[in-house]
């Protein structure tokens, strides 16, 4: 006689899986203020808020903040966020480029919104964005500068997670 049995598990993305990875960006906004000067801590903290809200609901494709000058990318770090199960490791916070020349240079912070985003209405995308601590405009990415990208960490927590790249300024 064989017995057999089968079972199901199912998770669910909270916001307290959300605020784990947008504390670790967060932390690395820290060390980015700490090395270059910005973004603010309130800054930081609002910035912190929004991600997690966005992330719990979905509404993320990809995250980045940096410099820019004369509209190219100087010295900066890009998320892009994966909630496929295919991100699963949860490295710690920080390894910031340190040493990029941001004299002149502006801070940015630019959000990509996902497919599901874009599904929403337009009364409810201004419903959850009216909610948020950020107001963010219409704007694009900047070009990329006399530098390089490099894939350096992973942020996860329960099958959603993030891949980190930076893109570090030549050093001629």
């Amino acid at each position: 006689m064989t017995a057999t049995s089968t079972y199901t598990t199912s998770s669910t993305f909270t916001i307290t899986h959300a605020r784990h990875i947008a504390s670790k960006i967060a932390a690395d906004m820290d060390l980015c203020a700490q090395y270059y000067g910005k973004p603010s801590q309130s800054q930081i903290a609002d910035y912190a808020d929004e991600l997690a809200t966005m992330l719990r609901d979905g509404y993320v494709a990809s995250y980045e903040f940096g410099f820019k000058r004369d509209g190219k990318r100087v010295v900066c770090w890009q998320y892009n966020v994966r909630s496929d199960g295919t991100v699963d490791s949860d490295d710690s916070a920080g390894k910031l480029f340190a040493y990029a020349d941001t004299e002149g240079a502006s801070y940015y912070n630019y959000m990509s919104y996902s497919s599901k985003w874009w599904g929403l209405s337009d009364a409810e995308r201004a419903r959850v964005k009216s909610g948020l601590p950020v107001q963010r405009s219409n704007g694009s990415l900047p070009s990329d500068g006399d530098g390089y990208w490099v894939g350096d960490k992973y942020y996860s927590s329960n099958g959603v997670g993030t891949a980190r790249r930076t893109f570090r300024p030549s050093m001629s």
